[in-house]
Formats: structure tokens, sequence, C-alpha cells
């Protein structure tokens, strides 16, 4: 089932290689989406494909950035038919 979920990603993130992280773990996957930096110091990641591939991404970022992460929040949308994924400035 084709999912798209917005991730807001807190703690120490940004100035930490949290988006090329983020990029690099979703390249080899079947995903497409954005990740890019909040004015307020968050990272936001949008990403769409298949629920299990999402959840697999994002125990990865969890893992790859786990002493970087306090805190993340997730909302499900309605997918929206992206195609790749890039780092948005």
């Amino acid at each position: 089932m084709l999912e798209r979920q917005r991730i807001i990603y807190s703690g120490q993130v940004q100035g930490v290689g949290f988006r090329a992280t983020a990029l690099r773990l979703a390249q080899p996957l079947a995903v497409a989406g954005w990740v890019k930096n909040l004015p307020n110091g968050s990272v936001e990641l949008v990403v769409e494909g298949e629920v299990a591939v999402l959840q697999q991404l994002r125990e990865l970022i969890a893992q790859q950035m786990q002493g970087y992460i306090q805190n993340s929040h997730m909302e499900r949308e309605t997918p929206e038919g992206l195609q790749g994924f890039r780092i948005r400035y």
C-alpha cells in the first residue's frame, strides 16, 4: 500500500550530516520525497512509498542518527506521486 509520511526530527539534527545521511539511506530504497532543514532547527522528511519500506527507512535513519535525534513526529498524508529523492534547500 502506497503511503506518504511527513516526519519532523528534532534535537541536534542540523549541521551533523542528517540530510546527506537520509539521502544516502533513501536512494537504494523504492521511495520518493525530500529532506530539508527547517528554520526552527528541526529537519523535515517527506517520503512516499510502500509502508514497509517507509518503516525501514525510518528505522535506518533512527539507527544512523541515534545520537542526534531527540524526538520525531510522523503524520500520514495523501500520496502525490513524487519522483526521486533529494535534499531541499
